[in-house]
């Protein structure tokens, strides 16, 4: 069993390690040009008191787009799903998250799906609040639900420096509100966004998280049924298809487990009724993830049969 099994997860780390010299830490967010580019470190969550950890494990980290998981859930669950869809669609696409081609080529200028930065600023767009403060209200307390812990927050100083260099994602909310898929004020919105970017945790916490959606969307501990089975189901699914951005589909083949990456180096895993996966490796590959920790999920994939294929 994965979760009783610590000396191979121990082995495994330190395998997937060497693979950090080959990727590097992002440089077009000023503040995660700091992360350490050796860094891995990994949990692995089965419910209760169940967690394997190794590494660095009380490293923080900021989300990045794996808060694009839980920003569509929250959306999903004010609005419902006819709503969320009919503003972003539901289809991979092979090009680069940031990409702006799918926009103007596809009619009626829809994102093709929400893990991509177009779809995200569009989901982000549709949390409920009245304020800007109450929808980054309502996104922690939902982040706390899941993990447990109370005192998770976002970093002001990550989310200032992506705010300042996120010239292209205000390119692409600009072009979406022209085609009326946004109608938010866009500097307001990229605050929201940027700070929904930057929230941080650790490790564990990620665990916690994908361990909730591996489950249906239940905290098995507590029977407390935090996000619907029916939406659990769709992150998932959005999570195989799109997860990993434009690398997802050799991902799917070579891991084959929901999973979804940030340019932080986090990855959230979760294995279909079973156990949640939170791993941070800054040093990524040239499709943005991080490089050891595909490598460490590859190995785990094998050693215990997680593929859902």
């Amino acid at each position: 069993m994965i979760c009783n099994d610590q000396g191979t997860l121990n082995e495994m780390i330190e395998a997937a390690k060497n693979y950090t010299q080959f990727g590097k830490v992002a440089d077009y967010i000023p503040a995660l040009q700091l992360a350490n580019n050796d860094t891995l470190s990994v949990a692995v969550y089965g419910g209760g008191k169940s967690c394997m950890k190794a590494g660095n494990i009380e490293e923080t980290f900021t989300l990045q787009s794996i808060s694009k998981v839980i920003t569509l859930a929250l959306v999903l669950m004010d609005h419902g799903e006819e709503y969320v869809f009919s503003r972003v669609g539901m289809e991979p696409t092979g090009d680069p998250f940031n990409s702006i081609i799918k926009l103007e080529t596809h009619t009626p200028s829809k994102p093709l799906n929400p893990m991509i930065n177009a779809g995200a600023l569009a989901v982000t767009s549709m949390i409920s609040g009245r304020t800007a403060r109450d929808k980054l209200d309502r996104l922690l307390q939902f982040v706390h639900d899941l993990t447990g812990r109370k005192t998770i927050n976002f970093n002001e100083n990550v989310a200032k420096s992506e705010f300042e260099t996120a010239d292209l994602n205000r390119s692409l909310c600009y072009f979406m509100k022209q085609h009326g898929v946004i109608h938010d004020n866009v500097e307001e919105l990229l605050d929201l966004y940027t700070k929904q970017c930057a929230i941080e945790m650790n490790c564990e916490d990620l665990a916690k998280m994908g361990y909730i959606i591996a489950n249906e969307g239940q905290d098995t501990e507590t029977k407390q049924q935090i996000i619907p089975h029916d939406i659990a189901r769709i992150l998932k699914t959005f999570m195989i298809t799109c997860g990993m951005y434009n690398a997802s589909g050799e991902f799917a083949i070579r891991v084959g487990i929901p999973a979804k990456s940030g340019v932080s180096g986090g990855i959230m895993a979760s294995i279909p009724h079973g156990v949640g996966i939170g791993i941070y490796g800054p040093a990524l590959d040239d499709k943005g993830n991080s490089i050891a920790g595909m490598k460490l999920l590859e190995s785990l994939s094998a050693h215990y049969d997680l593929s859902i294929f």
